[in-house]
């Protein structure tokens, strides 16, 4: 066989493999597809084999490399799911891989996040403990050799595979850094990596804790567990859902058996080919509770929406900000051969209350379903599902967690987009930093703004007084954020944003109604079980 051919049979039993995974979902319910419709899927597949060897032998130009990769990778398979739903997706090795990754929470470098910016590849920020953090390597600085060989030229993606390895190998690492006349050379050991999903866990207030959670990968759970312990005695909670894309279902779930009472339902599920499930609390909060406050936007999305609609349902959260995505479709994820995987959409899943929190994606186009969220849903309430929470609430279905309590997030205007898409906080906390110490107490006074003018300029960002002073507190915290980060880490940097964002302090501001919810919700428990007969569940003990 030739080499050409070779490579058509290895894409052709990839997509055979797509294909079969996705039929096999679809007869596996009772009262399976006919005989007839199993011939017109064969005589669809012949179809697709006949067009791609066609194409394959006669194609203008050798399909070979990239395009032969994308004529299924990215063409043929992407087109047949993108028919079914928005959230059905394949994974090539390489993305496969990552997303394997980014489930475990771990993976095995140096620990730095880097970025291409034009020829260059920055380190973005070493994440603390690790190899690259206690080197002495800083944000800003660019990496130009590994292992002695140029990185001129290399991507993003190269230059993050040559860095990961075996635990306990060596890689020697040269970076460029403003203010120092030689390269820098680091001789880095690698290590595991832990890559937690809650980066910040702090009192943001004396008895008042603050979590910000990135994601639900395998740790989560345990995460969210250890980060509320280690606050003592909370007297409330602001849980920070913003921008969390979701992720595993069963994190949510540990996440959610935490902070309810035993044997309140979580999230059922409920699909065409597998049985129907339930989730409750297994475990419950055993009656420590608090006022918890979730802080949500329309980037909150998936798992992150299991969660904020089972503490919305059972009145245990105040849910505040904006309109969530509205993903109630959940993917079983697919090992096919040759280290492809298929995400594909198996179930529906619904908050305690009954809502399909599924935006609709019908007609509709990607781009408009990911970044218009307005033309994906009801105009208005009166078109959407209406259920209630366990204290008689009114919730609604059908595009997204309503919240609470709206709090709209701050819109950027046109300098403050070109400041951001200039880097230009990333590239002037290194610039400040050549010439200048900082203490943790360090604050954007009239001198730095002074000296930030003179850089901007240098760089050729266009910039007028009325420009600054009219978002100068937006200025001031990113250059604090990125000044203190560069000398300090991200945790401290992460800590000072949080401690200035206006959303997380009118999040705060609605603890008094989240306390007033938690004392209905305990009320409404006490009631049903008195009812029942049985003894209160976890929420009646005193708190």
């Amino acid at each position: 066989m030739t080499p050409r051919a070779r490579r058509a049979a290895f894409f052709l039993v990839i997509f055979f493999s797509v294909c079969a995974v996705v039929g096999s979902v679809m007869q596996r319910k009772v009262g399976a597809q006919s005989s007839e419709d199993e011939s017109q899927i064969r005589d669809n597949l012949k179809n697709f084999s006949d067009v791609y060897a066609l194409v394959e032998k006669n194609y203008a130009e050798p399909l070979s490399g990239d395009k032969a990769d994308g004529a299924i990778y990215d063409g043929a398979i992407p087109g047949m799911l993108r028919v079914l739903d928005p959230h059905s997706n394949f994974y090539d090795p390489k993305a496969y891989a990552r997303m394997q990754e980014d489930q475990r929470g771990h993976y095995y470098g140096v620990g730095m996040v880097i970025q291409q910016q034009g020829n260059k590849v920055y380190v973005i920020t070493p994440y603390e403990g690790t190899p690259s953090y206690k080197a002495g390597i800083r944000p800003g600085d660019v990496i130009s050799a590994i292992d002695g060989k140029s990185a001129e030229g290399m991507t993003s993606d190269a230059v993050a595979k040559s860095l990961k390895g075996p635990k306990g190998t060596h890689v020697q690492v040269t970076m460029v850094r403003e203010g120092q006349a030689q390269p820098l050379v680091f001789d880095l050991v690698r290590d595991e990596i832990s890559h937690p999903s809650v980066d910040l866990a702090f009192e943001i207030k004396p008895g008042i804790g603050y979590i910000h959670l990135t994601q639900f990968q395998e740790t989560t759970g345990q995460e969210v567990i250890d980060a509320i312990g280690g606050f003592g005695d909370l007297k409330g909670l602001v849980f920070d859902l913003r921008g969390n894309p979701g992720g595993l279902l069963s994190q949510a779930v540990e996440v959610c058996d935490h902070l309810l009472s035993k044997g309140q339902v979580i999230v059922s599920q409920r699909g065409r080919a597998y049985p129907d499930q339930v989730y409750t609390a297994t475990h419950g909060n055993g009656g420590k509770t608090f006022p918890i406050v979730v802080l949500v936007n329309r980037n909150t999305a998936s798992a992150a929406e299991i969660v904020s609609g089972a503490l919305q349902d059972h009145d245990r959260a105040l849910i505040v900000g904006e309109t969530t995505f509205g993903k109630g479709l959940v993917q079983t994820v697919y090992n096919l051969s040759e280290n492809t995987g298929l995400a594909l959409t198996t179930y529906h899943y619904y908050t305690p209350s009954g809502r399909l929190i599924q935006r609709n994606y019908s007609g509709v186009s990607l781009y408009d379903y990911y970044y218009n969220h307005a033309g994906a849903m009801p105009s208005n309430s009166t078109n959407r599902e209406v259920k209630f929470t366990d204290s008689g609430r009114t919730v609604y279905g059908g595009g997204g967690i309503t919240p609470d309590e709206k709090i709209e997030s701050p819109k950027n205007n046109a300098f403050q987009d070109e400041l951001l898409y200039r880097s230009a906080f990333f590239h002037y906390a290194p610039h400040y930093l050549a010439s200048h110490t900082v203490d943790k107490d360090f604050q954007v006074d009239d001198a730095v703004m002074k000296d930030f003018k003179v850089y901007l300029t240098s760089q050729n960002i266009p910039w007028t007084e009325a420009d600054l002073n009219g978002v100068l507190d937006w200025v001031k915290i990113n250059i604090k954020e990125q000044i203190i980060t560069s000398q300090f880490g991200q945790l401290q940097g992460l800590r000072a944003l949080a401690d200035w964002d206006p959303m997380i302090q009118k999040a705060m501001g609605y603890l008094p109604e989240a306390q007033a919810l938690e004392d209905t919700a305990h009320k409404v428990l006490a009631q049903k079980a008195e009812a029942r007969g049985m003894a209160p569940l976890d929420n009646s003990s005193p708190r």
